[in-house]
């Protein structure tokens, strides 16, 4: 048995969240929690779904609608998992997609308790109709009641009299099959709008029409859902709160990337007062909410004290202040490990990127999908809109900053413009400000973890570099076996080959010695300045046979001005040459007849000399006979 760590700055964990109400007095909770779902709704102002989602409209004409509303995930189980205790998951060690489920189980830390758990122990029935998927083991065999066959489409009916309950009813929402959808009902691709940071073509007028009619589905099922209510006599006692977990699954910045697309969703709270006031009702808010806001305001609702760890606050406390900015997280999605933190403040959003030598785009779930697969094709055969190229498989920034009033795609980045230099500086701040509060993501999984999650399971195989220090490199090119039969290449051949390709790990080991700017460019390409006019590539880690790579080395490359570069060898000058000044790509040769080109090679050098601000790039480098 293992426990979750908790980071946070004077947090005590073993705080109290005694009850303050009679069970009798409380109201019942119901959470709609909607799978995959952007906002493409008729109360959203979505033109294409305008009359044709009537019961979540109707939610909102008779409640309180969130305009603003953002989850801390862009992925269900880190997001479910946050939303199940009210702080962000990177405070806890849930953040880690589909985590924490190897043989040995692991549970919260000590004294922390789930939203369902404190809610049973003030007399809350408790039921979830679905998926809970959370990155954390469930204690004393389960969190909610068992719920009969019978009472599958009404589980409050198995509470006793006059107990209130707690429950979530999951929606498949994005995920909904909907090629069984009668014509007359489905979305007009023709009508909706495709966000800009897609291609504008008819592949992707259909995705996003398709999630509209996802969200019509649903829209049905939700009107059953408080017709059963309203027919038992529950509805006006009843707090039913609709939202998602994340954005449009089949929108590949949307899900699984922490953007406006990824991560706002929609929020409707319809229920009687005091709980909902009445004054409210019927409006549109605008405030910025982070979703672990629903847990406190549940919490409260249910007269339960907020636990020291919980992050979010009631939204309808007489002391209720707007937040200014809302943050969220991402790391390890299935295969794919990644690490990025962001900030969203009234106009901007703020993000910070941590692995540099991966592009934006990383191979991931998705790949063998269509619409991936002709993302991929026209970047490599050179049709891809240039922006769409940059967003997807450009160099990947350190910071990013976008105006999303006014660029709600998150297409130009404004982290380079001196004109907003201090906008900058001033959410730098506040990023740094909710990191010092701790963030498990800063460390390492442990080996079987990855294990578990990247190796050969049906959501893919992991070519980022964290996963070679898990596996076997036979034939010393230090490239794993695994890597390179993922990547197509022999992981028996012991030849020196490096072609940069490879979205999740550009770089393929090689590092800079000197002052140079982030050596990986586009996907494909090793990219990069040498700021003071002389620096090195690296790549250390080989064991690789001298005599099964003779002839040449050769280097496929280009450079703005003209540098002289020196191939060395386990430290061993073995060739030098210089590349002219060329904006096309040339190939240039070092001989392996050097005398010291012998026995195991253990590290390679390039050594570059040019001008202060050279820009040097490679296409690839492979040993030929």
């Amino acid at each position: 048995m293992r426990f979750l760590t908790v980071i946070f700055s004077g947090l005590v964990l073993f705080g109290s969240s005694a009850g303050r109400s009679h069970a009798e007095d409380l109201p019942n909770i119901l959470w709609i929690f909607q799978e995959d779902t952007s906002p493409w709704i008729g109360c959203y102002g979505s033109e294409a779904n305008r009359d044709a989602t009537p019961n979540i409209d109707q939610m909102a004409g008779n409640g309180v609608q969130f305009s603003r509303a953002f989850v801390p995930f862009p992925v269900c189980s880190s997001c479910r998992s946050s939303m199940m205790l009210g702080a962000n998951a990177i405070r806890f060690g849930a953040h880690e997609h589909r985590s924490r489920r190897g043989n040995e189980k692991t549970y919260l830390p000590p004294g922390m308790k789930t939203i369902t758990e404190l809610m049973r122990e003030v007399g809350y029935f408790t039921f979830n109709i679905g998926k809970t998927d959370y990155n954390f083991v469930e204690v004393d065999g389960g969190i909610y009641s068992t719920i009969s066959k019978q009472n599958i489409k009404t589980p409050w009916r198995e509470r006793t009299d006059d107990q209130p309950f707690f429950g979530q009813i999951q929606l498949k929402g994005g995920k909904t099959n909907t090629t069984r959808t009668p014509p007359s009902e489905k979305t007009d691709p023709a009508a909706v709008t495709v966000p800009a940071d897609y291609p504008q073509d008819q592949m992707y007028r259909e995705l996003v029409a398709q999630h509209h009619d996802a969200i019509r589905c649903d829209d049905k099922i939700i009107g059953g859902i408080l017709a059963r209510l309203k027919a038992d006599r529950l509805l006006e006692s009843t707090i039913v709160v609709y939202f998602s977990d994340h954005g449009a699954n089949n929108l590949v910045r949307h899900k699984q990337m922490p953007t406006e697309g990824g991560l706002h969703v929609p929020f409707i709270v319809l229920g009687p007062s005091p709980w909902v006031p009445a004054p409210g009702r019927g409006t549109v808010r605008d405030d910025l909410i982070n979703m672990i806001d629903l847990t406190a305001t549940s919490l409260a609702w249910a007269g339960i004290d907020l636990p020291e760890w919980c992050e979010g606050q009631d939204l309808f406390a007489d002391d209720f202040e707007p937040r200014t900015f809302v943050a969220g997280a991402k790391d390890r999605l299935d295969h794919t490990i990644d690490r990025v933190r962001t900030i969203r403040t009234d106009s901007f959003r703020y993000t910070r990127n941590y692995f540099l030598d991966r592009v934006l785009l990383q191979p991931q779930y998705r790949d063998n999908r269509p619409y991936l697969q002709a993302l991929r094709d026209a970047y490599a055969d050179g049709t891809l809109d240039p922006k769409l190229a940059e967003i997807y498989f450009g160099e990947r920034p350190a910071e990013e900053l976008y105006d999303v009033v006014q660029d709600p795609a998150q297409i130009h980045n404004l982290a380079g413009d001196p004109r907003f230099a201090k906008t900058l500086k001033d959410h730098r701040k506040l990023l740094e400000d909710w990191l010092s509060k701790g963030d498990l993501g800063a460390g390492n999984e442990p080996n079987e973890e990855l294990a578990m999650n990247g190796e050969q399971k049906k959501w893919g195989t992991g070519v980022n570099a964290e996963y070679e220090r898990i596996r076997k490199d036979s034939d010393g090119d230090g490239l794993s076996d695994t890597w390179e039969t993922v990547n197509q290449r022999d992981p028996s051949d012991g030849h020196l080959l490096f072609t940069f390709d490879c979205g999740g790990w550009q770089t393929e080991g090689w590092y800079a010695d000197g002052e140079v700017t982030n050596i990986a460019g586009y996907q494909g390409f090793l990219d990069f300045q040498l700021l003071s006019g002389k620096a090195s590539l690296v790549r250390d880690g080989l064991a690789l046979d001298a005599s099964n790579n003779r002839g040449a080395l050769v280097m496929r490359m280009r450079t703005d001005k003209v540098t002289r570069v020196k191939f060395l060898a386990n430290g061993q000058l073995i060739g030098e040459t210089v590349v002219g000044a060329n904006p096309a790509y040339q190939e240039h040769r070092f001989s392996l007849t050097h005398p010291d080109w012998k026995g195991t090679i253990k590290d390679l050098k390039l050594d570059f000399a040019s001008q202060p601000g050279t820009t040097v790039a490679i296409d690839w480098l492979r040993a030929v006979d």
